[in-house]
């Protein structure tokens, strides 16, 4: 019984780094880290850029918040800052995507599809023509040859 147990054990983490040292995951990582230090700098830039912008031109308080009983607020001001993070972000994310799928396929070059071949039936009619023409051609050679004569 123990030795299945230690067979499982040593399957599963053999599976496991399998799946843990493959590209993607790996890709992911890196990707996940980026994207945490990126969105460092759109938080900072609404904070810093878009809401008092947006202050200015309407005249709103995005920093506002609403009074409810006691010392209860809601917060729409951080609300639309997130909102904005976010646009901001998907928005950055979706123009890397393109950029990234459209060097990718730079890189790869399409071949030319190759035609489908016949059915087998059609190159046989396509070889019994061909022998047709043939034995055409040679009895009109010979018929020529006797005209000559």
């Amino acid at each position: 019984m123990e030795e299945k147990k230690k067979g499982f054990i040593k399957k599963f983490v053999n599976e496991f780094k399998a799946f843990a040292l493959k590209g993607n995951v790996m890709d992911l990582a890196v990707g996940v880290i980026i994207g945490a230090a990126f969105q460092g700098i759109v938080t900072s830039f609404t904070e810093n850029f878009i809401n008092p912008i947006i202050g200015c031109i309407g005249g709103a308080d995005v920093e506002g918040k609403i009074h409810l009983l006691g010392n209860q607020y809601i917060n729409y001001g951080a609300f639309l800052t997130a909102v904005i993070n976010f646009i901001i972000m998907a928005f950055v994310i979706f123009v890397i995507m393109k950029i990234i799928n459209k060097l990718a396929s730079l890189g790869k070059h399409e071949e030319p599809e190759k035609p489908a071949e016949p059915p087998v039936d059609i190159v046989l009619l396509t070889e019994i023509r061909d022998l047709l023409k043939a034995q055409q051609g040679a009895e009109a050679s010979k018929e020529e040859e006797k005209a000559e004569e």
